[in-house]
């Protein structure tokens, strides 16, 4: 199975992801290696020491990459309940898992599972980044562009001098080493070159957004927890400020992770959570369970006029849909005539919601959740109704 939920066998690996991120790491080292035993041969202490070096380079990615890919993030076990009955009502339920989100835990739809202190799901390890894998992962995100910048070192003057090896020959420049490469070598090294650099650019900055988060203690679904947190407040005039539980201090926050007086393994066993003076294991998925209660309140109730297929660009709903189209990960949701979605989120042409009345018996229309066309759908009358009373609510408060 290739699902993504680190199973621990190498069919894990059978992903474009881990396939081209394997595919670089191997193509630059390789290339970069041929170039060096030309450029710097390993004939003195000082050379076999740098090509040491260049070769520790791929073992160090490769053992946290394989690490982040293979020890997974942790995932909530299937029907899972806390201890204490009481804490139920605490937390919040997984219908797809059947068990109950432990803290900091969030469902994952590419890896079908609660994920432990979920930050994202990410393609190029074909797993989520949580828990239990966040320090290979952040090791690997450290160590990949210390390596390209070795790699690009060597391939950049080592293309120099192929290119000007008739140069260094006429004038019998002997004391520099000269390069030969083929035409295809040199393609291969550009290509390298090329590769290389945006692995810097990219993977580190990949590396300071994550270093943020671990810092403050955050993933990127808890940054945003808290921003709604703050706005509901505000929203809804509460004096009371939501303190964030986890946040320990920087130098702490980074031990919860890296555990460098330990055993390099993360703190914490995804259940319990160390927390700041104040707050319970239960406060983050208290102020969850609240988010998720308004935004139930606001939901609005539509029923589908027109038939949708779960097309990516459904041409036939014009073109203005086709071209404003919801940048999320979230899916396409097929939809038929009178069907019925509690809708959630609004953008110009398309809406997000959930299925509460399906028509539909056909058993591949399984999603229940994701966007569609706002041309398919109109206001149901209960909705209808509930804006009319806002409306008489409203004038009479005037």
């Amino acid at each position: 199975m290739c699902s993504g939920t680190s199973s621990g066998r190498l069919s894990q690996l059978c992903h474009f992801g881990p396939i081209i991120a394997i595919f670089l790491i191997c193509f630059i080292t390789y290339t970069g290696f041929l170039c060096l035993i030309q450029w710097w041969p390993p004939t003195t202490l000082a050379s076999q020491i740098n090509m040491i070096i260049y070769l520790i380079w791929p073992l160090i990615i490769f053992y946290n990459y394989f690490n982040a890919v293979f020890l997974g993030p942790g995932f909530v076990p299937i029907n899972w309940r806390p201890e204490k009955k009481e804490d139920e009502k605490k937390l919040q339920f997984c219908k797809i898992c059947n068990s109950f989100k432990a803290p900091r835990s969030h469902h994952c739809k590419k890896c079908q599972r609660c994920v432990f202190k979920m930050d994202h799901h990410c393609p190029w390890i074909n797993t989520c980044c949580g828990h239990f894998n966040h320090a290979s992962f952040v090791y690997f995100l450290l160590f990949a562009p210390l390596g390209c910048v070795h790699a690009l070192i060597v391939l950049a003057p080592s293309l120099y001098r192929a290119l000007y090896r008739n140069y260094y020959i006429f004038y019998r420049q002997t004391q520099v080493p000269l390069v030969n490469l083929s035409v295809y070598q040199m393609i291969a090294c550009l290509f390298a070159i090329g590769m290389a650099f945006g692995v810097i650019i990219a993977v580190g900055m990949l590396f300071f957004v994550q270093m943020k988060s671990i810092i403050r203690n955050r993933t990127g679904i808890e940054d945003w927890i808290i921003k709604k947190a703050n706005h509901r407040r505000e929203q809804n005039n509460i004096e009371e400020a939501f303190i964030y539980p986890y946040d320990l201090g920087k130098w702490e926050n980074m031990r919860q992770v890296f555990n460098w007086s330990a055993n390099f393994r993360p703190i914490g066993d995804g259940f319990e959570w160390k927390v700041v003076s104040g707050c319970d294991q239960f406060t983050l998925s208290l102020e969850q369970i609240a988010q998720k209660e308004e935004k139930r309140a606001h939901s609005v109730r539509y029923t589908a006029i027109r038939d949708y297929n779960g097309a990516f660009f459904p041409i036939k709903h014009g073109c203005k849909t086709c071209c404003c189209i919801p940048f999320s990960d979230d899916p396409r949701m097929p939809i038929c005539i009178d069907d019925e979605i509690m809708v959630t989120r609004w953008q110009k042409h398309w809406l997000y919601g959930e299925k509460v009345l399906s028509k539909s018996n056909n058993p591949k229309n399984k999603t229940k959740k994701g966007w569609f066309p706002s041309k398919i759908v109109k206001l149901h009358p209960t909705s209808m109704e509930k804006f009319d009373q806002e409306n008489v609510d409203h004038e009479k408060n005037d």
